[in-house]
């Protein structure tokens, strides 16, 4: 701390009073004090300056970080803008799928009302048949009974007549009937002699004789002009006999 230099009082009457009268300027304390006084402005100086140079050092280093965070703040907002746009898109998008399932929804359940009512229908419909089949096999069992009842009568007779002719008649598929006759050959009586007839079409067929014979075609014409299967049938055990005796 700087000295303080403390100055008396002049007396100017006594100095007057004095033959050489002086005043001590005291040079040498003004000096000092002097010194002592640009000392201390120096010193104070010197502490502002630092201090002035330390705040703005310290201004520079917020205003730095200031800026450094203004800038991540910046980049940051801008990212979350360019999320918010694509949330923006993602959500318009929903939407439009939504919309998009909304009415794929409403056409599934116009269609599935449209199914269930036909459904309704069906099932009408399904009951209707089934009371029809069930009167259609009602109405079979009575006329199968019948036809049993019938064949149970008629059977004998056929037998009779199938002995008496040598011919024996029988289903063997699906609209084919298959004919054969015995006792057509003198020599062997149980040797047999058949075909087969197909009357599933307008045109008669026949798809196989046992054994062939070649005028075979010319009887199939003659019976599907006359439409006398009995006359055909005729007409084949003679044609039968004939090819008997030809020696074939």
């Amino acid at each position: 701390m700087a000295k303080v230099i403390r100055v008396s009082k002049l007396d100017l009457a006594t100095i007057l009073q004095q033959q050489n009268p002086t005043i001590d300027l005291r040079i040498d304390a003004y000096e000092e004090s002097t010194r002592n006084f640009r000392n201390a402005v120096s010193s104070y100086s010197q502490r502002a300056m630092t201090e002035i140079t330390r705040r703005k050092n310290e201004y520079a280093t917020r205003k730095s970080k200031i800026a450094e965070r203004t800038k991540q703040v910046e980049h940051e907002t801008n990212v979350c803008k360019g999320k918010e746009l694509e949330l923006m898109k993602v959500l318009e998008k929903e939407q439009e799928e939504r919309k998009e399932a909304e009415s794929s929804v409403a056409v599934y359940r116009r269609q599935l009302a449209s199914i269930k009512e036909k459904c309704a229908t069906l099932d009408v419909e399904i009951e209707q048949r089934r009371a029809v089949v069930q009167n259609l096999r009602r109405e079979r069992n009575r006329e199968n009974s019948l036809l049993n009842s019938y064949a149970a009568r008629v059977s004998p007779e056929l037998v009779e007549c199938e002995r008496k002719l040598q011919c024996f008649v029988e289903g063997i598929d699906k609209d084919k009937i298959l004919i054969r006759f015995t006792h057509v050959d003198p020599h062997d009586t149980s040797r047999e002699f058949s075909f087969v007839i197909d009357v599933s079409s307008r045109a008669y067929k026949v798809p196989t004789t046992t054994p062939y014979l070649p005028n075979l075609p010319m009887l199939l014409e003659e019976l599907n002009e006359s439409r006398d299967l009995y006359a055909f049938i005729k007409g084949l055990r003679l044609a039968f006999v004939r090819l008997v005796s030809e020696g074939r």
